[in-house]
């Protein structure tokens, strides 16, 4: 039996898609599925309990969304790379992204295609993008404008803890529930949230 050269962990909040991401992936020689998560703060806890070198995840993820998780990931474990696996597309959600160390996309639909041969890419350490989001980042975000000339990044302008109380408000949860969630002991919780809040766009 060949020695397993790569761990992979598979993350996504439905169990039918988790199941369909192992049978394309399980196949292969080499490779482990060494564990799986239904949330984005799960999977940062499991990538720091089991070290996976490709971690599989959704964007659209509860308790913490796949772009936050995997900034987390990549920071407290930059030898694991970041698969995003989502039927979403945007510019922005590639921008956002890149901004948080992921090196490799492949949309939903595409997967019986393209997951293997993005597994095997990230496995090595080199970057794999679905030809649209390879597009942009090549463009230069669409060549309308420079890094410098962009507008800063909402990310750039909140600390982690914010990050995390918008995401948790943006779920519908009230100040009383995100305290209890963050572990924050006040009897009369006060979470502020930046007034350019308002404007950011959640990649749910």
């Amino acid at each position: 039996m060949s020695a397993v050269r790569t761990r992979i962990l598979v993350v996504d909040d439905h169990d039918l898609m988790r199941r369909g991401i192992k049978s394309l992936l399980q196949p292969h020689s080499g490779w482990e599925i060494c564990g799986e998560a239904q949330t984005g703060r799960e999977a940062v806890e499991k990538t720091a309990e089991l070290k996976p070198d490709v971690v599989i995840l959704d964007i659209s993820m509860p308790d913490l969304n796949g772009v936050e998780a995997a900034r987390r990931i990549r920071k407290s474990s930059p030898n694991t790379e970041v698969l995003i696996l989502s039927v979403h597309y945007s510019d922005q959600l590639i921008r956002e992204i890149l901004a948080a160390g992921v090196r490799g996309y492949v949309i939903k639909s595409d997967s019986d295609r393209d997951l293997v041969i993005a597994v095997e890419t990230l496995a090595d350490h080199e970057p794999f993008f679905t030809s649209r989001a390879t597009e942009v980042i090549l463009g230069g975000f669409n060549g309308n404008r420079s890094r410098a000339d962009a507008p800063e990044s909402m990310h750039d302008r909140l600390t982690s803890r914010e990050r995390e109380v918008v995401q948790l408000l943006a779920e519908g949860k009230s100040s009383k529930e995100v305290a209890s969630s963050l572990g924050i002991a006040s009897k009369r919780p006060r979470l502020t949230v930046p007034t350019s809040c308002a404007s950011y766009s959640f990649t749910r």
